[in-house]
């Protein structure tokens, strides 16, 4: 039995030898700020100083006398999401786009954990320091759940709101093929791990449930922007604070939602993993006069899978509205 003992007691010991050596040959420190910006910033990028210590990183595009769009991102991406459409409609458009405190170019305060108002403070901070006016809202998944929020906030500042694939309505369920990322930050320990080890991985697979059904969109290139952007000094620590607390988001509701009177178009592929295409008939039921696009065979990011359609889309409603100019 005494040996029986000793045998076990090594192999736990081995496991546990090994699980150290392979959390170490995982773990990922930080990235300086300098090395993320040499690789990721160019020419377009530009920076505000805004209250609570906030650098926030945005880029002014297209044509400078055309109606203004402001396009705010979703999830653990950055403004790069919305290129493809700023190329395609910078002509006639005034285009921003902005990172959001805790993700891509944007820094916040060492320690800094989201308020409820954080980022409806960075749209309307970047949308004060351009003196942009109105401007139409544009803001896909996470980055939707802003924009509507927004419109309820501050609706004498649009012209129109654009929810695109967006967030907002409670969970129903476990969603099939959703991205294993929102399934590990949402335990304890997950969080723990995911602080300080290589996401490369589940990156990739979060990216490729994003392009279902063409999930080969999801390059390495966009992976690797992916993670390293999301080991900027600070971030892993506010993503992981917005899924630790008590949850505090504002969920949509048909009676709230009802309350916004710009223009709406709601823009959702039929394929989307993450958030089930039957959101956009519930923005379209509860929003007066929205109009909703379903695409077949586009998951959760048309603006990158089909930019020219959901661009040529966006466009036509845009001007077929009473847009103010500058």
């Amino acid at each position: 039995m005494k040996l029986l003992g000793r045998i076990l007691l090594g192999l736990v010991a081995l496991i546990l030898v090994v699980a150290v050596v392979g959390w170490l040959s995982l773990r990922r420190g930080e990235i300086p700020w300098e090395t993320l910006e040499k690789k990721y910033a160019n020419a377009e990028s530009q920076w505000v100083d805004l209250p609570g210590g906030h650098r926030v990183h945005y880029r002014d595009q297209g044509n400078p006398d055309g109606p203004v769009l402001v396009l705010v991102h979703g999830f653990a991406a950055n403004l790069e999401t919305w290129e493809p459409w700023v190329a395609r409609l910078g002509k006639d458009y005034r285009i921003v786009t902005l990172d959001l405190p805790g993700f891509g170019l944007t820094r916040s305060p060492k320690g800094y954990l989201l308020t409820e108002t954080a980022f409806d403070d960075a749209v309307t901070g970047v949308a004060d320091h351009l003196k942009l006016g109105k401007f139409t809202l544009a803001g896909n998944s996470m980055g939707g759940g802003v924009a509507w929020q927004y419109a309820l906030n501050h609706p004498e500042r649009l012209n129109g709101l654009v929810l695109v694939n967006a967030a907002g309505w409670p969970a129903e369920g476990d969603r099939k093929g959703s991205p294993i990322a929102f399934k590990i930050l949402a335990n304890p320990v997950g969080r723990f791990l995911l602080k300080d080890i290589d996401t490369t991985s589940i990156t990739r697979q979060g990216l490729r449930s994003a392009f279902e059904p063409t999930p080969d969109m999801a390059t390495d290139a966009m992976v690797a922007r992916y993670v390293e952007m999301s080991r900027a000094p600070g971030h892993k620590e506010i993503i992981i604070g917005m899924n630790s607390g008590p949850d505090r988001r504002r969920y949509a509701t048909k009676a709230e939602l009802s309350k916004i009177t710009v223009p709406t178009l709601v823009l959702h592929g039929d394929t989307d993993l993450l958030i089930p295409v039957a959101a956009a008939g519930k923005f379209g039921e509860a929003i007066p006069g929205s109009k909703v696009i379903v695409y077949e065979k586009v998951g959760h990011v048309p603006m990158e899978q089909i930019p020219d359609r959901s661009a040529a889309d966006l466009d036509a409603w845009l001007k077929a509205l009473p847009v103010a100019r500058p």
